[in-house]
């Protein structure tokens, strides 16, 4: 492990061991500078000097947050956020700095978090708006005086309004999810400062829980990486001493080795949230990982004590999911799910154009991430293999049953893995020398085999297609015939 990687889980161990305490603090205002001054110390720690960056994007941000109208303010919030990240990145032009990896990781989250209270202003705004309206209307028409309005609003949608910079800091630099997320809406912030959930949810047995599985996976990855080291694939020796095959399944132990790392992180990352209760609301309040409740849930308080809860808003990722479940479209849904949940609502929800908000979503996501090449060509690939997948799903998976169903499962769960391996080579290899040089030396075969899967799935589809057609042509002239000799 580099000593970034040492730092990053030193302050993570701290993050976890520091929520029991913060937790107990009974005064709300104390806890939450206390909780935003760690967060700060955790960001001087990890980033030294350059913690400047992230104070003084955040600090933009939220200015234009609290002085833009709400009917642009998110657009214009989001350039911001976003561009600040390109001048971040690109610094080094300017004569600055290079910063650490984990500064990197920090800016990438305080993006979202600013962009994405400014998202939640206006669309509540929006929702203040409609709802104007429909009263109006409504004092218009004689007959739907007494109607209630169709657009409920709540308190939450109000105080989005009149939100503060001193809240939207503590909401950006609270220790919890400072380092690497977990991605949490300024809601859930509220809650867990509003709410009395934290007291009551089994959060000691929650995290213990977690920290057994971060221990195993962080064992597997400096396993694997001693034994299969990504540093390997750009020696000469792997080029020039090792075969085809032995080059073609490299891919497989070395994104296994970046898999356990990410899992590490994220789960080391969800244990600072369980540690101090942060994120836990009752069963019955229909919780979405990132979203956090979809139902109402503020009468929840009343027999607090009395309630089951789950941490499921600030899940990151369902580790056995991923690894279990058979196809390339269900590990896409369980990977990185709060940062989905982002893209989802504030992307792919309100970009204009239904036919591109697709590619635009994907785009935004591969340059969130950074821009090395190896970024677009990992991201950018994924929507190809899903549409792969999907045809071959209708034509040999969707209606198969009993041992032909298990045997075609596992051949697709085999499938997903090497592609997930395949594309992810080109995320860990980065530049495009680095890529391409890899890439030539197994031939493009991976890009190149769905190319020929694909056209054919598209010829036996269509083939399917016209047997069906005529099949039931002759299903058709069938029945004519028979009611001719009935008549």
């Amino acid at each position: 492990m580099s000593l970034d990687d040492v730092i990053y889980v030193i302050c993570l161990l701290g993050c976890i061991g520091a929520g029991h305490y913060v937790k107990k603090i009974n005064d709300e205002t104390t806890r939450k500078f206390i909780s935003t001054g760690l967060g700060l110390l955790v960001v001087f720690i990890a980033s030294g000097i350059h913690a400047l960056h992230c104070i003084i994007s955040t600090t933009i941000g939220s200015l234009a947050v609290i002085h833009i109208h709400p009917r642009n303010g998110h657009l214009i919030t989001f350039c911001i956020m976003f561009g600040y990240l390109i001048f971040f990145r690109l610094a080094h032009i300017f004569g600055l700095p290079n910063y650490p990896g984990h500064t990197n990781m920090i800016q990438m989250v305080l993006t979202l978090k600013v962009s994405g209270v400014a998202f939640e202003k206006t669309d509540a705004w929006k929702k203040l708006q409609k709802r104007e309206k429909e009263i109006a209307e409504r004092q218009n028409n004689e007959g739907a005086k007494t109607a209630e309005p169709l657009v409920e609003i709540t308190d939450y949608d109000v105080e989005l309004q009149n939100i503060g910079f001193l809240e939207i800091f503590h909401y950006c630099f609270n220790y919890i999810g400072v380092l690497t997320g977990p991605y949490y809406r300024y809601r859930t912030y509220l809650d867990y400062f509003e709410m009395p959930f934290k007291d009551y949810a089994p959060h000691i047995n929650a995290t213990l829980e977690k920290l057994k599985y971060a221990c195993l996976y962080c064992v597997l990855y400096l396993a694997a990486n001693y034994i299969w080291p990504l540093e390997y694939a750009l020696t000469d020796e792997f080029y020039q001493e090792r075969s085809f095959i032995y080059r073609l399944m490299y891919v497989w132990p070395t994104f296994f080795t970046f898999r356990m790392r990410i899992y590490t992180g994220l789960t080391l990352s969800e244990c600072v949230c369980t540690m101090a209760g942060f994120g836990a609301y009752p069963d019955e309040a229909d919780v979405a990982n990132g979203e956090g409740p979809r139902k109402q849930y503020t009468h929840l308080r009343r027999d607090a004590e009395k309630r089951t809860y789950n941490f499921t808003t600030i899940v990151n990722v369902r580790v056995r999911s991923v690894e279990t479940c058979w196809t390339f479209r269900e590990g896409m849904r369980h990977w990185n799910i709060c940062i989905q949940y982002w893209l989802a609502m504030n992307v792919y929800r309100l970009f204009p154009s239904k036919k591109y908000r697709t590619i635009v979503t994907l785009l935004c996501s591969a340059f969130w991430h950074g821009f090395r090449p190896g970024h677009y060509f990992c991201i950018m690939g994924a929507p190809f293999y899903v549409a792969l997948e999907d045809v071959w799903h209708k034509l040999v998976r969707k209606d198969a049953i009993g041992l032909q169903r298990q045997i075609i499962d596992v051949i697709f769960w085999i499938a997903k893995f090497f592609a997930f391996s395949y594309l992810g080579i080109s995320f860990l290899l980065a530049s495009f020398t680095n890529i391409w040089k890899y890439y030539n030396s197994v031939y493009h075969i991976g890009y190149l085999s769905w190319c020929v899967f694909m056209i054919l799935g598209v010829i036996m589809k269509s083939n399917k297609r016209s047997e069906q057609k005529e099949k039931d042509i002759k299903t058709a002239n069938i029945e004519k015939e028979h009611l001719k000799k009935v008549d």
